[in-house]
């Protein structure tokens, strides 16, 4: 009786890890069958002109033949909301402001950089209204009504606070009023209609929209370039694998490369994607410490 007892145990013993070894091997099939009917999610911000739909559909198209799994564009109206999604990993990849981009870069890798003009490199733009011809800088507008975009915008806000605190001034105390339209489209859009004498833009925005709608740009007025800052950068959460990275960014680079990627890029006014470095955005740091420095705010 104990010798068949202890012979039961042992084929139940060998038929226990019979089945372990089976979902040993089969287990990461699964897993990797699996994860290619989960969606990449992709954020956006502002950044993106209003008429984007059809780019949208046919840019996820794209990413979906090569990367073999699904892709859901995720917008936003503001840059904080993609952010904290990125954060909180409700996103996998997203594009964001270099701002955003500083402040939290210990919690995201940096993922591609678009080219404009070939360089990884955009400016902000102060914009005035096409007939006044005055202006130079963004300090002879004292007293005057400004739009700013969105707070975490390096082109639409801390690069003017940044010119602003280098003369000693607030935008509370300097303008009789400023306000956030939540989009660069809509800073340009603002300054036309005379709802706002100044407004500061990203230029690769206003650049592309007097390229594909002029009718939108020739009410306003360049009156000041920055100078060269790290273009809005693409990057991943910090949960997403190292393969996974490789792989997005493989097909983001590889887009100028075929006819159909250069198509969308043309769409998009660039020529394509790089791996980028964070220290392009160095310049947007040194004015975010100097800016919190003026403001009293305390180092993070």
């Amino acid at each position: 009786m104990v010798a068949g007892r202890h012979s039961q145990e042992e084929r139940g013993l060998r038929r226990r890890a019979f089945l372990l070894a089976v979902a040993a091997a089969t287990t990461p099939l699964a897993l990797h069958a699996n994860a290619r009917d989960v969606p990449v999610r992709f954020g956006l911000t502002p950044v993106f002109l209003d008429d984007h739909a059809g780019f949208l559909r046919d840019w996820r198209k794209y990413l979906e033949a090569r990367l073999g799994r699904p892709v859901q564009f995720v917008q936003r109206g503001s840059y904080r909301e993609i952010s904290d999604m990125l954060r909180r990993d409700k996103l996998d990849f997203g594009w964001v402001c270099g701002y955003p981009f500083v402040r939290f870069r210990r919690q995201w890798r940096l993922l591609a950089v678009p080219l404009y003009h070939g360089k990884p490199l955009y400016r902000s733009y102060l914009i005035v209204p096409a007939a006044e011809t005055t202006t130079q800088s963004i300090l002879d507008l004292r007293g005057k009504v400004f739009a700013f975009s969105d707070p975490d915008s390096n082109s639409g806000f801390l690069y003017a606070n940044y010119r602003l605190a280098q003369a000693g001034e607030r935008p509370a105390g300097f303008f009789s009023k400023s306000f956030f339209t939540w989009a660069h489209r809509k800073v340009v859009e603002a300054v036309a209609a005379g709802l706002a004498q100044g407004g500061s833009v990203d230029g690769y925005v206003w650049d592309t929209l007097e390229k594909f709608s002029p009718e939108v740009t020739r009410r306003t007025r360049v009156a000041d370039r920055s100078p060269e800052f790290g273009f809005p950068p693409l990057v991943a959460r910090g949960s997403v694998t190292r393969e996974e990275i490789d792989t997005m960014r493989r097909v983001l680079l590889g887009m100028a490369g075929d006819s159909e990627g250069q198509e969308l890029l043309e769409q998009l006014n660039l020529e394509g994607f790089a791996p980028g470095s964070e220290g392009l955005f160095d310049g947007i740091d040194r004015m975010m410490k100097a800016v919190n420095r003026f403001n009293h705010v305390p180092a993070a």
